[in-house]
């Protein structure tokens, strides 16, 4: 074989797999913007306009916590658990247990010097 022939199917290899993993990639974007766009839609059933404006405070700060308290809601809402539409008030009760559960988790590190 010539090392042109070579060549030009391992580019033309190469080729073929940059598209089969960008056209991953690009579903698996639109997965997850079609999750994103299902998760708002529920949270603005259950919450109402001053919890929502508390919710979105609360991620600019700390999205991962916003995330956790987010998916908690929805749970606790296909659960039956929740009195909907969530007012502020009880935004911040759930907050308080969500971050008290978190907090807990920690565990405290003790240096013993001799």
């Amino acid at each position: 074989m010539d090392p042109e022939e070579i060549k030009r199917r391992k580019m033309l290899e190469m080729q073929q797999r940059a598209a089969a993993n960008a056209g991953v990639d690009e579903q698996a974007l639109q997965q997850q913007q079609q999750y994103e766009l299902q998760k708002r839609k529920i949270l603005k059933q259950i919450l109402s306009e001053a919890a929502r404006a508390r919710l979105s405070r609360i991620r600019m700060v700390k999205p991962e916590f916003a995330e956790q308290v987010e998916l908690q809601l929805i749970q606790l809402a296909q659960m039956g658990r929740l009195q909907i539409p969530v007012s502020d008030e009880q935004l911040k009760l759930l907050l308080d247990k969500i971050y008290e559960m978190g907090k807990s988790k920690k565990k405290d590190i003790k240096f013993i010097r001799k």
